[in-house]
């Protein structure tokens, strides 16, 4: 990651440095069929290795939990026995079966939602979520959300990447607007979360805030964990208690009691730009929970769209950038404070 010139605006006052991911070569995808086939692989190397590590280098389009999952349900033979568990040492010349069964079937009825479709190929889809729209089912919503529309959409996502939570690559608030993917296959799930996992996408959003930032740009570190009495919420912490979180944020236009700000998270822990914000002292507009409980614009949401994202789609070379427009609601309030001007 580069260093970053913003002013910087830490949890202590003191420049901390940000964790860098490990990023190793990864091994050509493989060619081999994604569901319900036999692969078949012969153990080569001199030296033991872990079963669930040789598997990772052998099907880099799974991730290691989800292999660990086929070896815990038997679906992993080694010398033609089941495999005992995941750590288990490999010897040179052992013979390795993997059993890849399709998608379980999962219990979520599809609904016939209106999607607000910006792409989709057969490998996923992205989507201009609105807000007021739940990603996947919760307590308190079982149904009506974006899941249930998708799985309307495209039935072949059932399954994929977790029976509750199917296709979900990442997340947005129920009241933030804007992209969000969604896999349709398995290998496209693990690359893209992949990407997510490994800070190597480039996310955008559109905040407007109450007042105006300490600086017109800026570099935010600030650890964020679970608040101690409202466990639901968060907030900004002791780094020994909370995660590395970090956020860079930009004007892009000044209104006499507001601020458009375009955020950057290089991180993405739970509600971090509405904390963050907030903890600057500028909170997301209409953010009843970490703002004013006054909304101080006419919104029954707060004031947070995902804007742009750039990320790499499965076989294409170059990353692509998705863009979703405003929504009409915030549309409106922008062009209301400039007419106040």
């Amino acid at each position: 990651m580069k260093e970053s010139r913003l002013p910087l605006l830490a949890w202590d006052g003191r420049l901390s440095r940000l964790l860098q991911a490990r990023l190793g070569k990864r091994r050509p995808r493989s060619s081999l069929p994604l569901n319900d086939r036999l692969i078949e692989f012969v153990f080569e190397h001199s030296e033991p290795q872990r079963l669930d590590k040789y598997l990772v280098s052998c099907l880099p389009e799974f991730s290691r939990a989800r292999l660990q999952g086929l070896v815990a349900d038997g679906f992993v033979l080694v010398d033609g026995k089941p495999a005992h568990k995941s750590g288990q040492m490999l010897s040179q010349g052992a013979q390795v079966q993997v059993r890849i069964p399709p998608p379980a079937p999962t219990d979520l009825l599809p609904e016939a939602i209106p999607l607000d479709i910006l792409f989709e190929n057969e490998h996923l889809l992205v989507v201009n979520k609105p807000a007021g729209m739940v990603v996947h089912p919760a307590a308190g919503h079982a149904s009506g959300t974006l899941v249930h529309a998708a799985l309307a959409h495209a039935p072949e996502m059932a399954g994929i990447g977790g029976e509750k939570r199917p296709g979900v690559v990442h997340r947005l608030d129920k009241d933030t607007s804007g992209i969000i993917l969604l896999a349709k296959d398995d290998a496209a799930h693990h690359l893209l979360q992949d990407q997510f996992r490994l800070r190597k996408t480039k996310k955008v959003y559109l905040a407007l805030v109450d007042g105006s930032p300490p600086t017109p740009e800026g570099r935010i570190e600030a650890p964020i964990g679970r608040n101690t009495t409202h466990r639901k919420l968060m907030g900004v912490t002791d780094p020994n208690k909370g995660r590395e979180a970090v956020s860079e944020y930009f004007t892009r236009q000044s209104f006499r009691q507001h601020t458009l700000l375009e955020v950057h998270p290089l991180t993405g822990r739970t509600h971090q730009i509405r904390v963050h914000l907030a903890f600057i002292g500028c909170p997301v507009a209409a953010d009843t929970v970490y703002g004013h409980r006054r909304p101080s614009v006419p919104l029954s949401r707060h004031f947070l769209h995902a804007w742009k994202l750039t990320i790499l789609l499965p076989g294409e070379k170059q990353p692509r950038t998705f863009e979703a427009p405003l929504a009409a609601e915030l549309a409106q309030v922008l062009e209301s404070l400039a007419q106040q001007e």
